[in-house]
């Protein structure tokens, strides 16, 4: 049987939604799949939505049901076992819940990112210690501090995709009651924080903006959320929203289109980039 995985990588999800595709132009439904492979029907809708690892005898007998010239099933094989690969965060497991999984594949594969955040700073854009004092604050029960110092880590890496070649254009709208908000009884550590945004306001490849409180209510006010878009023409624009014990990953278009819709109107009520830089700058006087 394929190997089942706690969590897809993006790979995975592509190669499913293409087989998927495949099978459907060549006319059969996932019953007369399953009966080429020997198994049940489950089995094939588990391998076309990445619920688990596509075995490659199976790619190859799948890809020749549906026709697939032979010239083009190396590539499909290729994609299967870069697919197949664990992601770098997987050395993580220890800390990282299966739900956030998924979340930090979409981040590495996503051409745009766009986040709202009326609490903390997004983790994108986090220091050390600003990271390190939200871990702290934010956990319930016994937790070691060598695992607080792991999910520190694991933060900071996530943070390289903004620095890679053709890094993912980050669009953060960020509420001003997360400058307001110190998470440190030390200064520094929200002075620190503020120029790391400063820095990131700077950059081509992001855009960041504060609401101010002036703005008055919006229709975002109920959660954070992030929205991720891909160049991939597999994957449709999804929604990662998180909640106390979990997350959930929206992708139907209904969803996706209210909360760009939400996001649009957020952005055009928001500071400039120019008003948001000057307010960081006097948030960071305050501290």
């Amino acid at each position: 049987m394929s190997e089942r995985r706690a969590a897809p990588t993006v790979g995975q999800v592509v190669l499913g939604r293409r087989l998927q595709e495949l099978r459907e132009a060549a006319g059969l439904r996932r019953e007369e799949a399953a009966r080429v492979l020997r198994v049940a029907p489950a089995t094939v809708r588990r391998m076309e939505t990445a619920e688990v690892a596509l075995k490659i005898p199976y790619l190859q007998v799948l890809l020749a049901t549906y026709g697939v010239p032979d010239a083009e099933v190396a590539a499909y094989v290729s994609l299967a076992e870069e697919a197949n690969r664990p992601g770098w965060w997987q050395r993580y497991h220890d800390v990282l819940p299966d739900w956030f999984s998924m979340h930090v594949s979409l981040e590495g594969a996503a051409s745009i990112i766009r986040s709202y955040e009326p609490h903390f700073v997004p983790g994108l854009l986090q220091t050390e210690d600003y990271a390190r004092a939200v871990l702290e604050a934010g956990t319930v029960g016994q937790t070691r501090p060598e695992d607080i110092e792991r999910h520190v880590s694991l933060r900071m890496a996530r943070q390289k995709l903004l620095t890679r070649e053709r890094p993912p254009h980050l669009w953060v709208l960020m509420e001003e009651t997360v400058l307001r908000r110190p998470v440190s009884i030390r200064g520094q550590v929200m002075r620190d924080q503020i120029d790391r945004l400063l820095e990131a306001a700077e950059s081509d490849d992001i855009t960041l903006q504060v609401l101010e409180y002036a703005a008055g209510p919006h229709p975002g006010t109920f959660t954070s959320f992030v929205l991720f878009r891909f160049a991939e023409p597999e994957l449709p624009d999804m929604v990662y929203s998180e909640y106390l014990s979990g997350a959930l990953y929206l992708d139907s278009r209904a969803e996706v289109s209210l909360h760009l819709e939400v996001l649009d109107h957020m952005a055009a009520r928001a500071a400039s980039g120019r008003r948001t830089r000057q307010i960081l700058r006097e948030y960071r006087e305050r501290f």
